[in-house]
């Protein structure tokens, strides 16, 4: 394969690698009572985990493919991104407060962005033994076989979302829900719904590009979408990383979560 395409082949090789190297790392931390810092006024945690991934991707990562930009949750963000056409977009440990506390729903994303968009991506989820990746133009892969989202044939929609939102439901709509329990890890989450065991997610509001670039990616070439409110695709790699309310799913779940949302816009 020649040009772009097969440059983001040879992208996939090599974050899939990488990410697994991350996960070995900060899987030797787990269950180890690692040292925990908290950051952003006490709100969020990060462990010795967390810093030991983002070390070893980031020089992985960054020694070959030295031309491309950076942004990680564990990097102080670097505005010289943005006039950059490709970057890597990195979450070491997505669900750290999971990981802290010894429940397995965890996992290291790695994307690769280009001019807004992710064309490679990839989660490994050392804990369960699962990784799912993508390529742009590709399928969807856990654990070497291709996955989809769910199909229309089924009455009652699968949901991850907040009690509080699903309770604003129409009260007819509702009785159609069923809302799963709650992910750690919104870029598994994510994933739980390119591979079908979630038809949709409402993702709350302050989402940022490393918690769903690699997940957006799987999602769509598993069939489905992650769109903001209006029904649009997200753009990464923005002056501002974080993001309003989202909502994922297969497109019979979009077309049925969607309306209600819209309706709770401040919800």
């Amino acid at each position: 394969m020649a040009g772009a395409e097969g440059q983001w082949l040879e992208d996939l090789d090599l974050i899939r690698d990488a990410a697994r190297q991350a996960g070995e790392i900060a899987h030797g931390y787990f269950g180890q009572s690692p040292e925990v810092w908290w950051k952003n006024e006490g709100s969020s945690p990060v462990s010795a985990a967390d810093f030991a991934a983002n070390d070893i991707l980031q020089s992985l990562l960054l020694t070959a493919r030295p031309n491309y930009g950076w942004l990680s949750e564990e990097t102080d963000d670097d505005d010289a991104r943005l006039s950059l056409d490709t970057l890597f977009v990195v979450d070491p440990i997505d669900g750290t407060r999971a990981f802290i506390n010894g429940e397995k729903t965890w996992c290291v994303s790695v994307a690769v962005v280009h001019h807004g968009r992710p064309v490679a991506g990839v989660l490994v989820a050392p804990a369960l033994g699962e990784e799912f990746f993508a390529v742009k133009g590709g399928q969807a892969i856990r654990n070497g076989a291709p996955i989809s989202v769910t199909k229309d044939d089924h009455d009652k929609l699968v949901i991850a979302a907040d009690e509080n939102l699903v309770k604003k439901f129409d009260l007819p709509f509702r009785s159609h829900v069923e809302r799963h329990r709650h992910i750690p890890s919104l870029a598994y989450r994510l994933a739980m719904v390119a591979d079908g065991r979630l038809d949709g997610t409402v993702v709350k509001r302050n989402s940022h590009d490393w918690d769903l670039a690699a997940a957006d990616l799987i999602l769509e070439c598993a069939g489905g979408r992650l769109t903001d409110l209006a029904g649009s695709p997200l753009t990464y790699n923005r002056r501002q990383v974080r993001h309003e309310m989202l909502v994922a799913g297969a497109e019979h779940a979009l077309e049925r979560l969607l309306p209600q949302i819209q309706r709770f816009p401040a919800a």
